[in-house]
């Protein structure tokens, strides 16, 4: 095992700075949102800036001057974009006339998505390559006198690693769809109990009805008319809803050209013009929904497009697993389960890490009954009360 005084650590302003090849030679996985083009991109396309509250501190772990280890990492000036909520942690350090602002985050911004957050490569020394990251970030986080550090929808083997070395631990729930191997759309439907399967039929006939055809268009597949549609939806919808849209039309681009089979756009055309869209990536077993955006309500057509378009893909191309995005009960009725994400947090003041800690242990209790009460509701016949 490779002995942590033999690496040396540096944080990078720009992902640019690090080898692409060697930074994804470290991915346990084809999770599209960790590659470099991924990361890149937001940072070279405009989305990812100082002024929305984001700076890039991504952490490499050399050996001599082979990179060895990495995390996505960024200083946050705000909590924006981070879809695990310390709100209310800020509050009580103003109240105590404290900065929480600014910290460091390990996530991949704008996307709740499970995930590696500490990329150590396949070799013996995994173990020991996680424990230096770590060590890493809690120095960094010392050093700079900063409130605290935090990784955002960490998987397993991050997790595990995260909580020997001490961390606070937080959990919450997402609804994720996963194939049994049905054979077609109508083949699922047969899964869900009565109720759930008639009002999926019939919030889809509401969309036919609407004269509304949806087409599943990869990333090589779409035309500058296409992307120029697909953002300025996402723009309108994001603006409607009081959000700040953040990712430009450039990055939307940037994903179609870097990673073509990795994204997915569903097309909603009535009459030749497109009305709404969802925008989607993929990895080799997992569908991840993202973006969504629409001129007009249709009754039906957030879940047809969002979801049962979603579902259909997976289904024709034998995708595992669909995650559609943070939060939604709603969900549920839809055929998607709740499925637990993880986050890990290193409060430096032992007097709030003490009262987070109290904290989490009284969100804990509450957040597992609720999964009892969200299974009680399971649309799938063989799960129902």
């Amino acid at each position: 095992m490779t002995q942590p005084h033999t690496l040396i650590a540096r944080f990078h302003t720009a992902l640019d700075e690090i080898d692409a090849t060697a930074w994804n030679a470290l991915r346990p996985d084809d999770n599209p949102f960790l590659s470099h083009a991924f990361l890149a991109g937001l940072e070279n396309t405009g989305s990812l800036r100082a002024d929305y509250g984001w700076r890039a501190q991504h952490l490499a772990l050399y050996r001599n001057t082979e990179l060895v280890a990495a995390a996505p990492l960024y200083l946050k000036l705000n909590s924006h974009g981070e879809f695990v909520f310390d709100w209310s942690w800020a509050a009580a350090y103003e109240r105590a006339g404290l900065d929480y602002y600014p910290k460091l985050l390990g996530a991949v911004p704008y996307s709740p998505t499970t995930g590696a957050r500490l990329l150590v490569g396949s070799g013996g020394d995994a173990q020991g390559l996680r424990a230096r990251l770590i060590e890493a970030i809690t120095s960094a986080t010392d050093g700079a006198a900063l409130s605290s550090a935090h990784v955002n929808f960490v998987s397993g083997d991050d997790a595990r690693a995260l909580t020997q070395a001490g961390w606070l631990e937080r959990f919450d729930w997402q609804f994720h769809w996963r194939n049994a191997g049905w054979r077609d759309f109508e083949h699922f439907l047969a899964a869900l109990n009565h109720k759930k399967r008639k009002n999926i039929r019939h919030e889809r006939a509401q969309v036919a009805r609407a004269g509304v055809v949806c087409e599943v268009r990869h990333g090589d597949e779409l035309s500058d008319a296409d992307w120029r549609t697909i953002h300025r939806l996402y723009v309108s919808t994001f603006d409607e809803r009081g959000n700040h849209p953040a990712l430009t039309e450039s990055f939307f681009r940037h994903l179609g050209a870097t990673m073509p089979r990795n994204v997915i756009a569903v097309l909603c055309r009535r009459s030749g013009t497109t009305i709404a869209m969802a925008l989607l990536l993929r990895s080799s077993d997992t569908l991840y929904g993202r973006y969504w955006g629409s001129d007009e309500i249709v009754a039906g057509l957030h879940f047809e497009a969002c979801y049962y378009q979603g579902i259909e893909y997976c289904l024709r191309h034998g995708v595992k697993t669909f995650e559609p995005g943070a939060q939604g009960e709603h969900k549920i009725a839809r055929g998607f389960l709740p499925a637990m994400t993880h986050s890990f947090h290193y409060i430096r003041d032992s007097r709030f890490r003490a009262a987070v800690r109290d904290a989490l242990a009284h969100e804990t209790v509450h957040l597992r009954a609720y999964h009892a009460e969200l299974m009680a509701h399971s649309p799938y016949a063989h799960l129902s009360a």
